[in-house]
């Protein structure tokens, strides 16, 4: 197939970004109101607030690291100011020096040695302006859609997602394969049932595997996390609104979540918040479970430079760092909520649209937001997306 290209920016580690941000990132939540107050005087940067940092230990801590080096590493990205307590249990200079090895500017500052809160504020401002200017420089250049990850997310489902947003979000899926592009399917507690269809389609049997234990481990935590002195309601593995939406239950919203996917070969399955290797690219499948912002934060952090979200009740949310484009396959959410959604894709049911034409128009969709096109989340400055994963009380088998 003929190269697909599209506008994006270079970074000095080879990977490309669709967006040019200035990320201010605390290295824990005590500095949390300082990055939001330095973020607020600098027009183009990003806070990256949290809850975690501190008082975390193992795989909790390991995915807190992980996932704040991931954001400062990610090619949205142009610099990165990281701002520190002093005392917390996650090393800040771990994550400046993933930055750096980046090749991107970075600058870090303590509160405890700045002496105190608004010392910090005044000198991030300085210091944040200066970063700015920097990559204020850097232009957008031809890049190829091999370069790009596109995530795949559904959220607020009914029974026009598996009908119609998620088999257009899958039929754009194999158009960013074919150009040599890569995109991710995860959330997988609303998989359960599907792990032989997918490693069907798998490229080898080692991957087919992984794709097997990944899907059973998942469904293996959740059984553990059943209390049987709660009632249905503590214990349902989908929300309220799907059933009302008309999802009978976890296995067919299960059916309908994986044509997200397309049909393109399984090349890996990924751990969270963890890119491909270099030179890997593909269909990949992301071993983690959980609600929209997690795993929305984790597919980023795996290196997705952007979003395609379905929903046929309506979501207003969107992430910091990439855009998130919004889809529905339910024509009175999309009229009802306008403002909320970048793409229709009611009419497979309403007009007979065939899924290609559609997935051909939410393809061009995706490359414009890959070149600037801000979404309809972007617009409303949507940051609830951004929700590091936690692991307490519990470990998988």
């Amino acid at each position: 197939m003929k190269e697909r290209q599209f506008m994006g920016f270079r970074r000095p580690d080879g990977r490309v970004g669709v967006r040019n941000y200035l990320a201010i990132i605390p290295s824990v939540f005590c500095a949390n109101t300082t990055v939001e107050r330095i973020a607020a005087q600098v027009p183009g940067s990003v806070p990256l607030t949290h809850p975690v940092g501190c008082a975390q230990v193992g795989l909790d801590l390991d995915l807190t690291a992980r996932t704040l080096c991931a954001m400062g590493t990610h090619p949205n990205v142009g610099a990165v100011l990281v701002v520190s307590l002093g005392c917390e249990r996650f090393r800040p200079e771990e994550l400046v020096e993933a930055v750096r090895k980046s090749g991107k500017p970075v600058r870090s500052l303590c509160i405890q040695e700045e002496g105190g809160t608004t010392n910090t504020i005044e000198k991030g401002v300085r210091v944040a302006r200066d970063l700015m200017a920097l990559i204020e420089t850097q232009q957008r250049e031809p890049c190829s859609v091999r370069d790009l990850i596109v995530a795949t997310k559904c959220g607020g489902t009914d029974a026009t997602s598996g009908l119609a947003a998620n088999p257009v979000v899958g039929n754009m899926s194999d158009r960013i394969v074919a150009y040599g592009g890569s995109v991710i399917l995860s959330e997988l507690n609303e998989l359960l049932g599907t792990e032989e269809m997918l490693a069907r389609r798998a490229v080898t049997p080692e991957v087919a595997e992984k794709v097997r234990k990944a899907i059973r481990e998942i469904e293996n935590m959740l059984k553990h996390s059943i209390d049987p002195s709660l009632g249905d309601n503590r214990n349902q593995l989908i929300s309220p609104g799907n059933f009302a939406g008309g999802v009978s239950s976890v296995v067919e919203k299960a059916l309908g979540g994986v044509l997200k996917s397309g049909t393109s070969p399984i090349v890996n399955v990924l751990p969270y918040a963890t890119a491909p290797q270099k030179g890997e690219h593909g269909l990949f499948l992301m071993a983690y479970e959980s609600h929209d912002g997690e795993v929305v934060t984790g597919e980023i952090g795996c290196g997705a430079q952007l979003v395609a979200f379905t929903t046929g009740r309506g979501n207003p949310t969107g992430h910091p760092l990439a855009p998130v484009l919004k889809v529905t396959g339910n024509a009175k959410t999309y009229h009802a909520m306008a403002e909320n959604f970048d793409f229709d894709a009611s009419p497979v049911i309403s007009e007979g649209r065939t899924i290609e034409s559609l997935g051909d128009a939410l393809f061009e969709q995706v490359i414009a937001v890959a070149e600037g096109k801000a979404t309809q989340a972007e617009k409303i400055g949507g940051r609830e997306l951004f929700c590091i994963a936690r692991r307490v009380g519990y470990h998988r088998p």
